[in-house]
């Protein structure tokens, strides 16, 4: 992405021990301004080879659940949005986009249109993790949890997940919005502008937020198909056969019918739904809803990786920041760019990993 080669005109050997022609930015122990960035380089590619260890760990967990509960994988599909999930990428995409070219704004020192772009990247940011709390709070509400934790209900629960996950967002809009009223009101050339594009990107949480409200409204009025209506007429099936009077079906939802003492009723429990569904996919289908257990340690997986990669973001976004703070302070230019690059490769994995994690997660059916 950067050209090193223009990093800086070469100074002279004993540079940095004469204040006048010291670099501004150039530490004491580099002895050139191109060492240093070379140097700042290759630590972040150390720092990201650990990060694709950390993620290995657990596409490794993932492969090797995956192929001995296929099955699992195969039910765990109806649960997740594949709509919402093509639409964060969409956005994350974008966002290496204007982070790629907010480093080449640096390079050519173009100071504006580097602000911009850093901001609009943290606007992307926090677009998606709007999206994502609309995700995380209608699961919650449908009982799509991890592990034990899993008991999908036939109809979402009005829980405040969504304004719970949302609070940081508020008290981040209150907080700027102050900042920033304050800091214009002293006339700071920094200060007011840095706020600024912390409130556009606090507020573009909610726009998140509404997006993900939307968008399966929208996916609805063009399929006719509403979202999630496998799981809840699947759902609705099973609460019809319950309506029978056969009230141990509840404990096979919930996975109870393991314990001994009950393996007359899991015997009846486990014939129904193989007889109504059948052979073939739908056949794998019925064992994981059989066994539901099995699709909570999906889901477990699952909050785990993009919780994971939530964080990634959230400290991408803080970096991010910093790189605003020092742009509108003029710190970058085609003689010193060297963080806006370390930061603009980091935000580009965290992009890659959840442009694996996409398909790995969102498209297994």
């Amino acid at each position: 992405m950067s050209d090193s080669s223009s990093v800086v005109a070469e100074p002279s050997a004993t540079s940095h021990h004469h204040s006048d022609d010291h670099p501004r930015f150039l530490a004491h122990h580099f002895g050139s301004p191109q060492q240093q960035f070379d140097a700042g380089k290759f630590g972040m590619w150390l720092f990201l080879i650990t990060e694709v260890l950390f993620f290995s760990g657990l596409f490794c967990a993932y492969a090797v659940y995956r192929s001995t509960h296929p099955e699992a994988f195969a039910n765990a599909d109806r649960y997740l949005d594949s709509t919402l999930g093509a639409t964060n990428t969409a956005v994350l995409i974008f966002s290496s986009l204007t982070m790629a070219w907010a480093v080449r704004a640096a390079q050519l020192g173009q100071k504006t249109l580097l602000i911009r772009l850093l901001t609009i990247t943290l606007m992307c940011a926090s677009i998606f993790l709007g999206v994502k709390a609309v995700e995380y709070s209608h699961k919650w509400d449908l009982g799509i949890l991890w592990a034990s934790q899993f008991n999908p209900k036939d109809h979402a629960a009005h829980s405040p997940a969504l304004l719970v996950l949302s609070i940081p967002a508020i008290l981040a809009t209150m907080i700027t919005g102050v900042a920033f009223a304050v800091s214009r009101a002293k006339k700071s050339p920094i200060a007011a502008p840095f706020w600024f594009c912390l409130l556009l990107t606090s507020v573009a949480f909610f726009g998140g937020v509404g997006l993900g409200t939307m968008v399966p409204v929208i996916e609805e009025s063009f399929t006719g198909v509403k979202h999630g209506g496998d799981h809840e007429e699947s759902h609705s099936e099973q609460g019809g056969d319950r309506s029978h009077g056969h009230d141990e079906h509840a404990n096979v939802a919930q996975g109870t019918d393991a314990h001994a003492g009950h393996s007359h009723a899991a015997e009846s429990q486990v014939s129904e739904p193989q007889a109504s569904i059948g052979n073939g996919p739908s056949h794998l289908l019925g064992q994981a809803e059989f066994d539901p257990t099995y699709t909570g340690i999906f889901f477990s997986i699952y909050y785990v990786m993009t919780g994971l990669h939530a964080i990634h973001i959230l400290a991408g976004m803080g970096t991010i920041a910093w790189l605003v703070w020092r742009s509108i302070r003029g710190d970058f230019g085609p003689d010193y760019f060297g963080p806006v690059d370390y930061v603009g490769l980091y935000w580009h994995l965290v992009d890659l990993i959840w442009i694996y994690l996409f398909p790995l997660l969102y498209l297994i059916g």
